[in-house]
This record gives C-alpha cells, structure tokens and sequence, in this order.
C-alpha cells in the first residue's frame, strides 16, 4: 500500500511518474521528423559538439538572469504553457529557415524561453523563483531527459538522474545552515537565501553540471534540425517538441518536490517506485 494521506496525492504522484519516466526527448524528436538520430548526427561539422557546449553554457547563465531572477513569483495565477511554446516554436522557426548558424543564435533565446516555462510551472506548484534552492531546481530539470530504449524497466531514469546532483544539493544545504546560523532571525524570516556570492557559486556549479547532459540534447535536436529534408516549419515543431518535454520534467519534477516535502523524500521514493512498477504492469 502506497502511503499518501489522499487520493489527490495519490493522483499526482501518478501523474508525475508517467510524465518523469515518458520516452526520452531524443526518441520523441526522432519519431516527430521520421529521421534517425544517428544518421542525422554524421551529417554535422565534427566542431558542432564543441561550439554546442560552450553556447550551452552561456545560454543557461542568460537563462538564470533573464529568466529566473526577472520573474515576478507573487502571481497565483495558472502556468502558461502554451504561451511559451508559442514563442519557442516561433524561435525555432527563425533558426530553422537559416540553417544551423541561425539555430545556434536562437539557442540562448529558446534557452531562456524554456528556462521561463519551467519556472512559471514552479512557482504554479507553490515553490518561490527567488529563492537560490529553487533556482538551482529549475537550473536541474534540463538534466532530465526521460527513458531511453537502453534504460532498466525497474529502475526510476528520473532519480537516477538526481542521482549525480545530489552532492551539490547536500552542499548546499550546508551552506544554507551556516547562512541561517549567521544571520539575524529577521533575515531568517525572510527565507534563510543564501548570500548573493554565495548563491552565484553554487549555481554556476550546477550550470557546469547540467550543461553537458543538456548539451548532448541540443546537439541530437540541431542535428536533426539541419538534415537537409528539414526547415523552418520543422525547426518550429521540433523547437515546440524541445519546451513540451522539458514542460513534462519540470511538471513531474516539481510535483515531486512538493510531495517530498509533505512526506519526506524517502516515503515518496519509495511511493514512487511502487507507482512506477505498476503502471509497468499495466503497460
């Protein structure tokens, strides 16, 4: 028996599963444009990969700035989904039409744009976008990337995936220990943040951390998006695909948080192995 206090948990543990342990966003893209990701990848300049990952850098710390710390988290209002995938199919359609040089340039731009969404999703579950924990949260979610085809069935790819980020969030828990135990209790009050150099550090950490599994994303979805029976309408719906599934990680991811805290991260682990089990029977 799953322990949550009431069906609603219940359901959104469920809900979560499905979206954190759906088909992985290379599979998704694959299937939507009919191409191999393979074959697509052999048709790239061999320093694709290299200009990738330095962009990727750059793009998440404009996305943190641009995004995150501009976004006004007082808001009760839904997430806007659509709104932002608009905007990055829009995006990917500019990139699309001029080639592999013009999706590398729109590469912050939709960066930014999904980095937008994930934190609107966020502050929809309750979590403040100004507070560094959740920053570095959002900052996360690009690292989840769902099932592969190579993946054990009886193994969560979503807590596998924290797996390797979990030092980092220890670390962090410590520093905000020794921040609380150093400031007043009005600034305790306030959210125990963590000073601001402090907190630059810790998520520049995370960026390098996330930036080489997102990295490999972007360089599969530029690969498809420059084989030569692809353009700009495709560059729009793959662009679309991108925010839709990392939308789904950061519903899941989220979703998860918030039953974590209620719980306890151990009692939901649990859950959400026994949750995951069944729906793998079901399927």
């Amino acid at each position: 028996m799953i322990p949550l206090d009431s069906p609603e948990d219940l359901e959104t543990l469920t809900k979560a599963v499905a979206l954190l342990e759906s088909p992985s966003l290379t599979i998704r893209i694959a299937n939507l444009v009919g191409t191999p990701v393979e074959w697509a990848m052999k048709k790239l300049p061999g320093s694709t990969a290299d200009k990738v990952q330095k962009a990727i850098k750059v793009a998440l710390q404009k996305a943190v700035g641009g995004a995150l710390r501009t976004m006004d988290d007082t808001s009760t209002a839904a997430a806007r989904p659509k709104t932002h995938t608009a905007m990055v199919a829009a995006s990917g359609a500019v990139g699309g039409f001029f080639g592999l040089k013009g999706t590398l340039i729109e590469l912050p731009i939709t960066t930014t744009l999904i980095m937008r969404s994930v934190a609107d999703i966020a502050r929809s579950e309750g979590f403040s976008v100004k507070d560094p924990l959740i920053q570095a949260e959002c900052v996360q979610v690009f690292a989840l990337g769902g099932r592969s085809p190579d993946d054990d069935a009886a193994d969560s790819a979503y807590y596998a995936a924290r797996v390797g980020l979990n030092e980092l969030a220890r670390e962090t828990s410590r520093l905000l220990a020794e921040s609380a135990a150093h400031h007043s209790a009005g600034m305790a009050a306030q959210g125990m943040q963590l000073p601001s150099g402090q907190a630059a550090a810790w998520l520049a950490q995370i960026i390098e951390a996330v930036a080489q599994r997102f990295g490999v994303k972007v360089t599969e979805k530029l690969a498809l998006q420059a084989a030569p029976v692809l353009g700009a309408a495709s560059g729009a719906a793959i662009n679309a695909m991108f925010i839709s599934h990392y939308q789904d990680m950061a519903r899941g991811h989220f979703a998860i948080r918030r039953l974590e805290e209620k719980y306890g991260e151990a009692v939901i682990r649990d859950a959400y192995k026994a949750v995951q089990e069944r729906l793998n029977r079901s399927s």
